[in-house]
């Protein structure tokens, strides 16, 4: 076995026991933080590292795991009520359960039920038919539930199977030590795609002052907040530009220091609706491979390359992760 087979084995064990902890504790209240802790990875960029092998977030795999024991429980035991049904599961009221069963099921959990087992097989389909077992589990006659049904994602194994019905991106990753930069920033608190107005409003403030065209100047997005485990309405992340230290903001515009250290940066030309799969491809397919894992520091974006200047309106990147041994 090869070395790297045996890192991507290492890394994908860990993706592995963060899935066995969250089959284990799905009922009861647990949070992003716990499960990073039980795959030993940084809690910060964990978020990331589980969605780019699972090919779900975390929270919605928890969720999906959370119904299917619901809908398992709802057909073989009769006497337990809606509401107990719901917080068995891991749910915090029969309301929140309600609404999440009904989109995922297409019928009310009290529906279901009323359904019978064929109907309910007719309902979700022959390729997944989960609601009388939980995931993973062998049915009565032996068989094993189709991934698709709520077992492990095939993502995990065999490798790549997620992202075999989309254009694979090219990228190229390498190890650096990269410097303490000193940026000028304009912050941005929502929805990481609103970000196009921070750096407007840090374009308004550096233009004039000739802060773009000095020298090894470089505009860059800083991520601050997990959207993992942060309301999309409250994430933080900032619009920067490199500039000397000590350097004179106003207004709403400020100075941080980004810390140096070792760095994955992974170059990347790509359409600007494919920021998700550049990230999903550098955690998902090239870390567990690469005996790196994501420290907590800093994560961001250089861009060396706008559309308005590309030939094929694309965007040239690096994405800087810091890492740590695995």
């Amino acid at each position: 076995m090869t070395r790297q087979e045996l890192l991507r084995r290492e890394y994908l064990g860990r993706i592995e026991r963060a899935v066995d902890f969250i089959y284990a504790r799905f009922g009861d209240d647990i949070g992003l933080d716990e499960i990073a802790d039980a795959a030993a990875f940084s809690r910060f960029h964990f978020h990331r590292v589980f969605s780019g092998v699972v090919g779900e977030t975390v929270s919605d795999f928890l969720k999906r795991v959370r119904l299917q024991r619901a809908a398992a429980l709802l057909a073989d035991n009769p006497g337990l009520s809606v509401t107990e049904v719901a917080l068995a599961s891991g749910f915090s009221g029969s309301s929140v359960f309600a609404r999440a069963f009904k989109e995922r099921f297409g019928v009310t959990a009290s529906e279901w039920r009323a359904l019978g087992r064929e109907g309910r097989r007719n309902l979700r389909g022959s390729n997944r038919d989960q609601e009388d077992r939980m995931p993973g589990q062998p049915d009565r006659k032996g068989r094993k539930e189709p991934p698709d049904g709520g077992g492990y994602p095939p993502s995990i194994i065999p490798y790549g199977t997620r992202r075999k019905d989309m254009d694979k991106l090219s990228y190229k990753v390498e190890i650096r030590d990269l410097p303490e930069l000193t940026v000028a920033y304009a912050r941005h608190v929502g929805p990481f795609e609103g970000i196009p107005e921070a750096f407007g409003r840090l374009a308004r403030w550096a233009g004039p002052r000739g802060l773009f065209a000095r020298p090894g100047a470089k505009t860059l997005a800083v991520y601050h907040d997990s959207p993992e485990a942060t309301e999309a309405a409250k994430l933080r992340s900032s619009a920067c530009l490199t500039v000397p230290p000590g350097t004179e903001v106003s207004g709403d515009i400020n100075l941080m220091t980004i810390p140096g250290g070792k760095f994955a940066v992974a170059r990347f030309e790509i359409a600007p609706g494919q920021f998700g799969e550049a990230w999903d491809a550098l955690m998902g397919e090239w870390f567990p491979s690469s005996g790196w894992q994501p420290d907590d520091r800093m994560c961001y974006e250089v861009y060396l390359s706008e559309p308005d200047t590309h030939p094929e309106g694309k965007f040239v990147l690096d994405i800087c992760e810091p890492v740590r041994p695995l």
